[in-house]
């Protein structure tokens, strides 16, 4: 076994077929993993989505979104049969140690060199351990580890007024900002709510802004997005809603669909959140949380949350 960091990597391998990975991000919870990967290609990266899932029983899902992985993994260990074009490339290991996360591919030829050197060289990784090279014919397998981050969702709605504004625009120069404080600005997901709504400002949508952060840094991450927030909102009635972890509630779900088919109360959010473990947060005034909250509930499906009901 060998020990190299991503610079190591690149000085090691320079050959013109390694294609560093941009980023690799490891969230978790529990015992639970969610591996995000920025490969060097966009719709060519759909082949290890595929057969991750197809080798792996440690993959739970997998899904590619432009040029980035998503897996949902669960700890443990596992044992491949590689198999050229059938099972060609997967995860043998899952461990969470500490403050890091350990997750062993491994793969035949191509996927062989993906498994240590071209995911090693990315952002992200602190270091690799590397057993076999891959490439040609052979196996190649290493494990990449990563930092612990935790997945913090945030919901956001009434930033704007009939005559200024923009709550999807706003929420996502938020999200920027906030990656150069040094959050990991994963995603923006715009939710349709109520279209008959009478105190919509015109399409009636809510924002949730997708963050891995360091374990420690939950709390901060929070204030500084309600700061952000209190300082260009054009609203009195902006909220946010903060959800932690991987998982939706039914409850919340539940909440989110029917805050898409008709009114909903202030008093219904808040007892929805309580129920469920949300945290609101009013950021100028309570009414935003209808939305923020219903925005939580369908961060995860983005075909049913831009969808309008009625």
């Amino acid at each position: 076994m060998e020990i190299l960091t991503p610079d190591d990597l690149k000085t090691k391998f320079k050959d013109p077929w390694v294609a560093p990975y941009k980023k690799v991000l490891t969230m978790v919870d529990d015992d639970r993993v969610e591996l995000i990967e920025y490969h060097p290609c966009v719709a060519g990266s759909e082949w290890m989505v595929y057969q991750y899932k197809r080798t792996s029983d440690l993959v739970i899902d997998s899904k590619r979104d432009g040029d980035r992985h998503i897996y949902h993994l669960k700890v443990g260990k596992t044992d491949m049969n590689l198999k050229p074009s059938f099972s060609a490339a997967g995860i043998e290991e899952v461990t969470v140690e500490g403050d890091e996360v350990r997750v062993v591919h491994a793969g035949l030829a191509g996927a062989g060199v993906g498994a240590a050197m071209c995911r090693g060289m990315a952002q992200g990784v602190k270091r690799v351990e590397l057993y076999d090279i891959g490439g040609g014919s052979k196996v190649g397998r290493a494990a990449v580890i990563t930092p612990k981050l935790q997945k913090v969702i945030i919901g956001i709605d009434d930033t704007d007024t009939k005559q200024e504004g923009a709550t999807w625009t706003l929420a996502n120069n938020v999200g920027k900002k906030l990656a150069g404080m040094g959050f990991e600005y994963i995603d923006h997901v715009t939710c349709q709510l109520y279209p008959h709504n009478p105190n919509k400002t015109q399409n009636c949508v809510a924002i949730a802004l997708v963050f891995a952060a360091e374990p420690g840094r939950r709390d901060e991450l929070v204030e500084k997005t309600c700061k952000l927030l209190k300082k260009d909102t054009l609203s009195e009635k902006t909220a946010i809603a903060v959800l932690d972890g991987f998982e939706v509630p039914k409850k919340l779900r539940a909440y989110a669909e029917d805050t898409k088919m008709s009114m909903m109360t202030v008093e219904d959010a808040e007892k929805i959140a309580k129920e469920v473990g949300v945290q609101l947060v009013q950021v100028t005034g309570a009414p935003g949380e209808i939305g923020a909250l219903a925005a939580l509930g369908l961060y995860n499906d983005l075909k049913e949350a831009v969808k309008v009901y009625n």
